[in-house]
């Protein structure tokens, strides 16, 4: 076999999908090495500087590029926010912890290389580095404004129940409460 045709059996091969991080430039879809826990635990565990995410594919947020690697490592920086597809490391007791009770509803603006709105419903305060030590909140029915969504790779953004949300990349938020 050639090695064209064994990098063009390599790229039909279905991959597991588990994480989706968002950043300026890339969605980037696969599974975060290493992870045992709930994603959002582990995002703010994390000591490194890199996540490394296997099976990858990546999406331009320019240009709906697709790139496909066995493994990418993303500055944990970098992330915008991010989603657990799949549960695989957390328990029920924990999902139903994840369900909102006393919320508000913001409007939290981005502005950075690709400027967009992330609303939906949070914990009051959750945005303020002084309500947690915490660099990570959760936004409960996320609606994305200002990407263009309309490649397939980029749909399932429209798509989620929550997000994991980087509290120091946000620039501007509209607090409804």
């Amino acid at each position: 076999m050639n090695e064209d045709n064994a990098r063009s059996n390599a790229s039909s091969t279905p991959v597991m999908v588990e994480d989706l991080f968002l950043t300026d430039s890339f969605l980037v879809k696969g599974r975060l090495s290493k992870k045992n826990r709930r994603l959002s635990n582990v995002l703010e565990d994390w000591s490194r500087t890199f996540l490394t995410i296997e099976d990858a594919t990546m999406i331009s947020l320019r240009s709906g590029e697709i790139i496909r690697t066995p493994t990418v490592h993303v500055n944990q920086k970098e992330v915008i926010c991010a989603h657990e597809l799949l549960d695989l490391a957390g328990d029920n007791a924990q999902r139903i912890l994840a369900q909102p009770n006393k919320t508000v509803r913001i409007r939290a603006f981005y502005n950075g290389a690709v400027q967009f709105e992330l609303t939906g419903n949070v914990e009051p305060g959750a945005y303020e580095q002084h309500m947690s030590n915490r660099k990570y909140f959760i936004m409960q029915t996320p609606i994305l404004r200002g990407l263009d969504l309309a490649p397939r790779d980029l749909q399932i953004l429209g798509t989620l129940g929550y997000a994991i949300v980087r509290k120091d990349k946000l620039a501007y938020v509209y607090d409804f409460s």
